[in-house]
């Protein structure tokens, strides 16, 4: 099975310079690692013990869907006239 993520730098000084987050929609799946090597192993990681607990628990396991991602961007102007 083939699952899309999506990776986000994280800024926010929550975690130290250089983690990303890593975000698996289709499973509803967020963790984290120090780059992006390390954030996909840790989604990899995360995904791998979700569908074993899956399986174990006897639970249904959907096929994941195909992946889209875009951006949009904002203008600033329009964050100070909300």
């Amino acid at each position: 099975m083939t699952y899309g993520i999506l990776f986000e730098k994280i800024e926010n000084g929550e975690l130290p310079s250089g983690f990303y987050y890593a975000y698996i929609p289709a499973l509803g799946l967020t963790t984290h690692g120090e780059g992006i090597e390390g954030a996909r192993a840790a989604a990899e990681d995360l995904v791998k013990l979700w569908l074993a607990e899956k399986k174990a628990a006897g639970e249904s396991i959907d096929s994941p869907s195909e992946f889209f991602f875009s951006t949009i961007e904002i203008s600033e102007s329009a964050l100070q006239s909300a």
